[in-house]
């Protein structure tokens, strides 16, 4: 059974109490604010992100510190994650066509992809720009410009940090809270600057490339997180606490004797369900129909960043009776 159409008593009850709509429309609006909101973060995060790695950028050509120059690329390829999210957002807005008929959310996805594998390239040019350095020391100037420098990466990240990783959790965006987690650690690997600075103050020419590997390191860190993340995400991964809660609230809806299966998952930012419940044999169409429908709308009330639900009943078998037995051989 699939729900739509009619409602049972319960149902009705249910949206009296608890007055939200389900109808297409709606559950279209809010797609669309989610992305609103993501679209928003991305573009507030690419104006801060971009003023902190133009100052550090002018500071670095001043001063010739490696550690502060890996951490203005890694500032400046967080900044330019921006765009493959925006795009991925703008297209999942669009509507689903015949073709993609589950919509274009799964370009947040790829997205996500995008993010990963800038994060890789701003590690291998951190570290191999440290190793040369290394190499080839070159004594460091403008120290206190450094460090303010190295102060500024850390508050500009640590605030796009926070809004990222707060919106990209409000509205269920792996991609945007992979990228929120990557500008946290760009803000404490700016914190590493000031070693470079203070290193270099006492005459360790050692020091600014060293503080550049320590950053690459951090850098490979949240490559890992953000990875496992992303490709978590790719393979329709789910907290199994949502599959929990989801059976539960199953169990809960009048008429339904078992719960078969329940299987979900993320499309974007916005979450999918089917559902596989256990019903009297000897219900009719329309009875059978409103379990389906009542399932389906308190699925969408209690699990966070559900559009949509479909539920399919299967009759309860009497002793002796097996009607998937007998559905799996031709009618007539």
């Amino acid at each position: 059974m699939h729900p739509h159409g009619h409602r049972p008593i319960d149902h009705r009850f249910w949206h009296r109490v608890r007055p939200h709509s389900h109808d297409s429309a709606d559950k279209v609006d809010a797609a669309l604010e989610s992305s609103r909101d993501g679209l928003r973060a991305l573009w507030i995060s690419l104006l801060v992100l971009g003023a902190t790695a133009a100052a550090q950028a002018a500071v670095v050509v001043v001063s010739g510190s490696v550690a502060l120059l890996g951490d203005t690329l890694h500032n400046v390829a967080d900044a330019l994650t921006a765009v493959p999210l925006g795009i991925a957002f703008l297209l999942g807005r669009r509507a689903a066509t015949r073709r993609f008929t589950y919509g274009f959310g799964r370009a947040e996805d790829l997205a996500g992809l995008a993010v990963v594998l800038t994060i890789a390239a701003s590690a291998l040019l951190a570290g191999w720009t440290a190793v040369d350095r290394l190499l080839r020391p070159a004594p460091m100037t403008h120290l206190g410009a450094v460090a303010v420098a190295g102060l500024l990466g850390f508050l500009g990240n640590e605030a796009v940090a926070r809004y990222r990783i707060r919106v990209g959790r409000r509205i269920g965006s792996a991609a945007l809270v992979a990228d929120g987690l990557h500008a946290r650690t760009d803000g404490f690997t700016s914190l590493a600057v000031l070693a470079a600075a203070g290193g270099a103050g006492l005459g360790w020419s050692w020091a600014d490339p060293v503080v550049g590997l320590v950053i690459t390191a951090a850098i490979v860190l949240v490559l890992k997180d953000a990875a496992k993340e992303v490709f978590a995400r790719l393979l329709d991964a789910v907290d199994p606490a949502l599959v929990d809660t989801a059976e539960a609230t199953l169990r809960g809806v009048p008429g339904v004797r078992g719960v078969a299966a329940v299987r979900l998952r993320w499309i974007g930012h916005r979450l999918h369900a089917e559902a596989e419940i256990v019903a009297d044999a000897d219900l009719s169409l329309q009875a059978a129909h409103g379990i389906a429908a009542c399932a389906e709308h308190r699925l969408t009330h209690v699990i966070p960043h559900l559009v949509g639900a479909t539920v399919h009943v299967d009759p309860a078998s009497h002793p002796g009776a097996e009607h998937h037995a007998e559905l799996a051989h031709p009618i007539g």
